[in-house]
């Protein structure tokens, strides 16, 4: 894999979901229901179930003992999941952090705030799961020589 998903990337995406969820929230907090406490847990199985593809695949490339060689369709698959995996981790994450910031300050006034308080946390964790299994299925799917490719090619070096 050449191109490796930006950490600037991740950043400035959720720190603009974040700020655009919190003004919504700000403006219509009355108005919306209550923030389901499970809502955060499908990122968060999402996940879970990535870390383990993470494992697999990782196996299966460094062509450990009893492992299958990996098809080149599946592993083109896995970076499409990695990447997107990692940008909507940050997106989520950035939404549920808009949300937090806006019910935490109010959670010991407003009963409603208190609730949503624990489920944009559990959000939180698992947008935080989330991202983090797509970069590390991302860093997994690495050719075990993708860091020496530029020693042995004089003209890629120079590029």
């Amino acid at each position: 894999m050449r191109t490796r998903t930006s950490p600037s990337l991740l950043v400035v995406a959720a720190v603009a979901v974040g700020l655009a969820v919190n003004l919504a929230v700000q403006v219509a907090y009355g108005d919306l229901p209550p923030l389901p406490l499970l809502a955060g847990l499908t990122p968060l199985m999402l996940g879970i179930a990535e870390l383990v593809l993470a494992a697999v695949l990782r196996a299966r490339i460094r062509r450990r003992p009893g492992s299958r060689p990996v098809d080149a369709i599946a592993t083109a698959r896995a970076v499409a999941l990695a990447k997107a995996s990692s940008v909507a981790g940050a997106v989520l994450g950035g939404a549920w952090l808009g949300v937090l910031a806006y019910v935490l300050p109010l959670s010991g006034q407003v009963d409603a705030a208190g609730a949503d308080t624990a489920g944009a946390i559990v959000g939180v964790i698992g947008s935080a799961v989330l991202l983090g299994a797509g970069l590390w299925l991302e860093y997994c799917l690495r050719i075990p020589d993708d860091r020496d490719d530029h020693r042995d090619d004089p003209e890629r070096r120079r590029s």
